[in-house]
């Protein structure tokens, strides 16, 4: 033990000539950069100097985007398809009597890729008459804002009831507009999410009925013979996961969810 001592106190010797060396050479290297750029202290700058004058300026643009990031989930769930698909895919785990299978992971890789092939042509519209021309300085950010809202708000209203609609019309006490694409979009919004919802409700329960059939007769026949210690869950799992496969029915589910949007 009294060997180690001094090789322990050579290490911390050693590291703090090292730590004073490199905090030395980091503020001669500021202090020659301050002396150059002439001044000393701490200098904050926002924007440039060249800000465009018809416009927001560099870092407001960059405040906004990384504001409309957060928000990214937000709007996937609530103004794309992928609500509907996410929730006809846990109907079909259950319906199948798979817990974990397939993991949460794949079906929300499944649902987010589906959800870029379904709303590409509305992306490609929001981008050939939003963003492009916003780019290219021909509008300014608000009217870009509201021309990318008009591709969204009929990809919404088309899969919207108009039950929905006037709930909300009456909540909010709004008065009648002359043509749908003058629907505020926090009317449009919430109406197409509860409509949604009834859909993929809908799918589900069509899902559940065939499985539910090998269900009952699964536990008609145990209950028949005198097998009541098995439990008919574990007996029904594989003659369904095998109608299932005999069916092609990821082929099926997925293109039915696809054309439900076509």
């Amino acid at each position: 033990m009294k060997k180690t001592k001094p090789r322990g106190r050579v290490a911390r010797i050693l590291a703090c000539i090292v730590l004073i060396f490199i905090v030395s050479s980091m503020s001669v290297q500021t202090s020659s950069a301050a002396a150059q750029k002439g001044f000393s202290g701490v200098e904050l700058r926002i924007g440039g100097g060249d800000a465009p004058q018809n416009g927001l300026s560099t870092s407001l643009q960059i405040l906004i985007m990384m504001t409309l990031l957060s928000f990214i989930p937000a709007i996937l769930v609530s103004m794309t398809s992928f609500a509907r698909l996410i929730i006809v895919m846990h109907f079909l785990r259950q319906a199948l009597g798979t817990q974990t299978m397939p993991p949460n992971q794949v079906l929300l890789g499944l649902s987010l890729f589906l959800t870029f092939f379904i709303m590409q042509p509305v992306g490609e519209r929001i981008n050939r008459e939003a963003f492009q021309p916003m780019m290219d300085g021909k509008m300014t950010e608000m009217q870009a804002l509201d021309k990318a809202c008009i591709p969204l708000r009929e990809f919404m209203l088309r899969y919207t009831r108009e039950k929905d609609l006037s709930l909300f019309m009456r909540i909010a006490k709004e008065p009648k507009p002359r043509n749908m694409q003058d629907l505020p979009m926090r009317i449009v919004i919430p109406s197409f999410i509860i409509s949604e919802l009834k859909t993929a409700f809908n799918i589900g329960f069509a899902l559940f009925i065939p499985f539910l059939v090998i269900d009952m007769v699964t536990a008609s026949v145990l209950l028949g013979i005198g097998m009541m210690q098995l439990p008919p869950m574990m007996i029904s799992a594989p003659f369904k996961i095998l109608l299932f496969v005999m069916v092609d029915g990821w082929n099926l589910v997925i293109g039915s969810l696809v054309r439900s949007f076509y």
